[in-house]
């Protein structure tokens, strides 16, 4: 029984694995994100290095504000 569990289990963690790898694909396929830039953030890692993205809700702070 444990034998089963441990099969069926390791195939639905695959399923999940290749259906979120799909979502990564498909998400940067129409231009929602670019998850290339992501991979220069354990290079610049420096507190004066520019974010890699713009926080929406500071913007949104300033845009009252002003």
């Amino acid at each position: 029984m444990q034998g089963y569990a441990f099969f069926f289990f390791t195939i639905f963690l695959v399923v999940i694995l290749y259906g979120y790898i799909l979502h990564l694909y498909r998400s940067e396929k129409k231009g929602e994100r670019d998850y290339e830039k992501y991979g220069k953030l354990a290079l610049d890692d420096e507190l004066t290095d520019r974010p890699v993205e713009a926080n929406p809700k500071a913007t949104n702070e300033k845009k009252k504000e002003n």
